[in-house]
């Protein structure tokens, strides 16, 4: 996961399930969980080693992603086939 470039998050569509994060001052790897709406923000893991640990999870808010986290670039596309 080192060779990964991150980039900033310039709008909330960036915030895809599955996409990793890191802070911009850290070097620890998260991977964006679902939106929780009750507690108005993205569930996160931690990620390591390309392995998930869902037994541990925090919230943050999508000011505080877009402020201080930075996200690998995601290739998704409308117009995907279904198999």
């Amino acid at each position: 996961m080192k060779n990964i470039t991150f980039n900033d998050i310039k709008d909330a569509y960036q915030l895809v399930q599955g996409a990793k994060i890191k802070g911009k001052t850290q070097d620890e790897l998260f991977e964006l969980g679902e939106y929780d709406a009750n507690k108005r923000g993205y569930v996160v893991y931690p990620f390591e080693d390309g392995m998930i640990y869902t037994d541990f999870k925090m919230i943050i808010t999508e000011k505080e992603l877009m402020n201080n986290y930075m996200i690998e670039p995601v290739q998704t596309s409308p117009f995907q086939k279904a198999a």
